[in-house]
């Protein structure tokens, strides 16, 4: 991870945000309201016992990186709890990809990167909704797996193995994608590789949001690049992930908050 380059991006990032008072859309001004300054009625207090619990488990298990070099391992044997802080995505932000979920009633789910299961679990709180989630570690599939019949969760599907294949497959049915979080492999070409297979089968209001936008400079890259695609219609930059809007209702536009 490069850290420089993602100081220098923080404080541009700080510089260019903007608050409601600079919104002029209805719709972005109400989105910024009540998804990205709003609560989750919602409440995910097991969900985030679990969470502990993996904080706090100091078991060994192989994990190889399959995409971005990992700034955190020198060696693939690495424990649940280190892999837990490092990589599960922080409890605010898992709120915030179920508020942006359930306000456009998303039901087809698509996530890329299971890690452990913990927003796999948020995202299938919402009452009509059918996650899946791809996954190509063998020890955090069994992970996962143990923490969704934990919670009885028969509305996850985890797709195993390399995202380049199962992706491709999974894609070859033509069912609309309403939500879906790229949240796997950290570098340029297969980010842009994968928006593109998944961009083909957004719903008409649906939303991409990738994490780590900033995490690298070719991931700064392709979030500029994949932001102004032909089937993006409005954009936002959270710093920590970005969020694509395909409803063909809304103008061109792109806007820098903070959360």
């Amino acid at each position: 991870m490069n850290t420089l380059f993602r100081i220098q991006s923080s404080i541009k990032h700080w510089l260019d945000k903007v608050d409601e008072h600079s919104i002029h859309s209805p719709f972005f001004y109400d989105f910024y309201l009540r998804i990205i300054r709003g609560e989750t009625k919602s409440h995910f207090t097991d969900i985030e016992k679990l969470r502990t619990q993996l904080l706090q488990n100091n078991s060994i298990i192989k994990l190889k990186d399959l995409g971005d070099t990992s700034a955190y391992f020198k060696s693939e044997d690495r424990s649940i709890s280190k892999i837990a802080h490092t990589s599960l995505t922080d409890a605010k932000y898992c709120e915030l990809f179920y508020r942006i979920a359930e306000n456009i009633e998303a039901e087809n789910i698509v996530e890329l990167g299971t890690s452990m299961g913990i927003t796999s679990l948020y995202l299938a709180q919402l009452k009509k909704s059918r996650v899946t989630t791809f996954e190509g570690n063998p020890d955090l599939i069994n992970i996962a797996k143990t923490n969704f019949e934990l919670f009885g969760k028969k509305n996850i599907e985890i797709i195993e193995g390399n995202i380049d294949q199962t992706l491709s497959d999974y894609l070859q049915n033509p069912a609309k994608i309403d939500f879906a979080l790229m949240d796997a492999n950290h570098r340029y070409e297969p980010t842009v590789r994968y928006f593109n297979w998944i961009a083909k089968r957004m719903s008409d209001t649906g939303i991409i949001v990738i994490d780590d936008i900033y995490r690298s400079p070719e991931m700064a890259k392709a979030w500029n690049e994949l932001r102004k695609h032909d089937l993006v219609y409005s954009s936002v930059d959270l710093f920590t992930c970005g969020i694509l809007f395909f409803d063909l209702s809304l103008t061109k536009q792109h806007f820098i908050w903070s959360y």
